[in-house]
């Protein structure tokens, strides 16, 4: 039988890993699971696990956090070591993280067949690291798993049609696979109210752009809830933890409830790029604290709208009502079936 290793390491990846493992084992294929550890909050990786019914990870690298540089070239040794350890037929990468950059690197030097799901995403930001990581993962793998026809156009812009293949996108699968009425609510989803999460060094980091846009989410007509991942945490001013204004913050969710708290809400204010595609799947309008998205398609009918430099206005723009309906341009929850039927006939001996 064909193995395939699968890694991950963020809370995306865990999400999109999950339709994948399950097809890969329906297809009789021996799946090697990796976790990096990049992501090691409980709430980020091991209830996210649960939701999706991934299962426990055959290999935890316990990597953590760091510098981008050390991060990567922990990972990069780490599952080089393993690949010729355990020697499988393929390596699938999920996404734009380090993790991803390093599974790719480490399977390509080798020569084992490598896939990259999500692929084709583009901000046309190179200050993003997360742009630099899909750019080079999608230049290095063997074949490349696109989401959207916009992905697959950027593909073949880049002279990369040939190894390219439109599956719909692996995080819609993974959202349809979970019941969300029989998710319990948070005990503050009750009335009107707003769901918010910030975790980008761009805007993290410097301690007034930070500061701005934790006014600004204070001054939401409704209760905006900011669910703070652990990096956030670490650069909150203790005078803003709290209670001022709309603002309110407290923990993230477990995926399926925060799946559920969002489509209660009246709308998500993040700069997450995974959020806005949920967002937009549920019919929840979204406001993206970012000057770019890697998901135009979310754009259409101002149910995504980007608000990075008009914070002084995000009391108006959340306010919004989106035109029509959305559309359907994530597939309907058949990627990862696609993925490992086309993935099949490359591990034939």
């Amino acid at each position: 039988m064909p193995t395939v290793m699968n890694v991950v390491g963020a809370r995306p990846q865990f999400v999109k890993a999950g339709p994948v493992s399950k097809a890969l084992a329906g297809a009789d294929v021996i799946e090697i699971l990796v976790d990096t550890g990049q992501h090691y909050d409980e709430l980020m990786s091991n209830s996210i696990m649960v939701d999706v019914g991934l299962r426990t990870p055959d290999f935890d690298l316990g990597i953590g956090s760091g510098s981008h540089g050390k991060q990567t070239g922990l990972m990069l040794e780490a599952i080089e070591s393993l690949i010729l350890k355990t020697k499988p037929d393929a390596v699938l990468t999920y996404g734009d993280t380090n993790s991803t950059i390093a599974a790719a690197l480490a399977a390509t030097k080798l020569h084992i067949l490598t896939a990259h799901v999500e692929a084709g995403l583009r901000s046309f930001n190179r200050a993003m690291p997360e742009e630099l990581n899909r750019v080079a993962t999608d230049h290095i793998s063997d074949l490349l798993y696109a989401p959207t026809q916009v992905a697959m156009d950027h593909l073949a812009n880049e002279g990369l049609a040939d190894r390219s293949v439109l599956t719909g996108d692996v995080m819609v699968d993974a959202l349809l696979s979970i019941d969300l009425d029989s998710v319990a609510l948070p005990n503050w989803a009750d009335g009107d109210f707003y769901v918010a999460t910030i975790h980008r060094p761009s805007n993290t980091d410097d301690p007034i752009r930070l500061q701005a846009i934790l006014e600004s989410l204070a001054s939401v007509h409704l209760p905006t809830y900011l669910l703070a991942h652990p990096r956030l945490r670490d650069r909150l001013n203790p005078h803003m933890k709290d209670g001022q204004g709309s603002l309110h913050i407290g923990p993230p969710l477990p995926y399926g409830q925060m799946l559920a708290a969002l489509r209660q809400s009246k709308g998500l204010i993040t700069d997450s790029g995974g959020l806005q595609k949920e967002a937009f799947v549920l019919g929840i309008p979204c406001t993206t604290i970012r000057e770019e998205t890697e998901w135009p398609e979310t754009l259409e009918g101002s149910w995504n709208i980007l608000a990075g430099s008009r914070l002084g206005e995000l009391a108006d723009l959340v306010s919004r009502t989106p035109s029509g309906k959305a559309s359907k341009p994530f597939g309907n929850g058949e990627a990862a079936t696609k993925i490992v039927a086309g993935l099949l006939p490359r591990l034939q001996p």
